[in-house]
């Protein structure tokens, strides 16, 4: 189908320097990395990249920080959305404006209990705004954090009112009955796991790959997965890189799980800047660090 998007995106994590600045060199060496694991693409600025604790400007530095870097546009599927609909077209309109086709983007989440037409004339408000034939949407789903689902119903009135401009779904829900739904509802769109161990049984119901925490370590795992899932030659491949993307899955949520990832991605790369965070979050101690280390290095 046109527009549609397939395959395993990792929702980046950002690293930061020692005053909590964007680290734009490291940003954009690990973009690249993720992309030679096997990645399709790089989900930055989303949930598992802090992105709602980086101002609008920082959010578009690190953008044009990773496309200078000779990341293509159409490999990035930047989070734009942001409770302000007019901060939400700004960024928008710049990621269109540095090559980037397709956006991530949450609703507004910052009321709760809004009403479905709220939330329609919410997304068609931004998409009047950017005016923009080029843009492709992909909508976040995420009602454990954002506390504001974005429901079937929506979706459907939003592909009546803006053919070509919703692409897909990243579900983030955790259910993947819902998931299952979005595929049979919705069959024109690409709906992507937003955890890791789902989407070996999403890309059997149809679904069309994951945008993921811990494809920061296991890119190439879960692009065996995405390759070979329906491959009867490849099972016990399939078997072995499902069974590594649950267990790091799992570990990193030993923790609260940005800094655990961040904190696998320091280990992985042996450069413990990559444990800092912004607040509200705090980094892993001292110990905690050591159990995540101790367990990546007998995985």
């Amino acid at each position: 189908m046109a527009g549609a998007i397939k395959g395993v995106y990792c929702a980046a994590a950002t690293p930061v320097d020692e005053n909590l600045n964007p680290d734009l060199s490291k940003l954009a060496d690990h973009a690249k990395r993720l992309i030679a694991d096997g990645c399709h693409g790089v989900a930055m600025l989303g949930s598992t990249g802090e992105a709602n604790s980086f101002s609008l400007t920082e959010r578009k530095t690190m953008l044009e920080a990773v496309v200078n870097a000779s990341v293509p546009g159409e490999k990035l599927l930047p989070g734009t959305g942001v409770p302000s609909f007019p901060e939400t077209i700004e960024l928008t309109k710049h990621a269109l404006a540095t090559g980037v086709r397709t956006v991530v983007m949450l609703p507004p989440f910052y009321y709760k209990g809004v009403t479905d037409q709220g939330l329609i004339d919410s997304y068609s408000r931004i998409i009047d705004g950017i005016g923009d034939d080029r843009l492709q949407v992909i909508l976040y789903h995420i009602p454990p954090i954002a506390q504001v689902a974005i429901p079937a119903a929506v979706i459907a009135a939003l592909l009546e009112k803006f053919p070509g401009t919703f692409v897909g779904v990243k579900d983030s829900s955790g259910d993947l009955d819902h998931m299952k739904m979005l595929v049979q509802t919705f069959p024109g769109l690409s709906i992507l796991a937003g955890a890791d161990p789902f989407m070996l049984p999403l890309l059997k119901e149809g679904g069309a790959g994951c945008i993921t925490a811990t494809s920061n370590l296991v890119g190439a795992q879960l692009r065996t997965v995405f390759d070979n899932f329906d491959k009867p030659e490849y099972a016990e491949a399939v078997e072995a890189a499902q069974a590594k993307i649950v267990s790091l899955r799992n570990l990193s949520n030993s923790y609260v799980q940005i800094p655990t990832i961040k904190t696998m991605v320091a280990h992985r790369t042996k450069d413990e800047g990559w444990c800092r965070v912004r607040p509200p979050f705090v980094a892993l101690d001292a110990a905690q660090r050591q159990a995540v280390f101790a367990q990546l290095d007998a995985a």
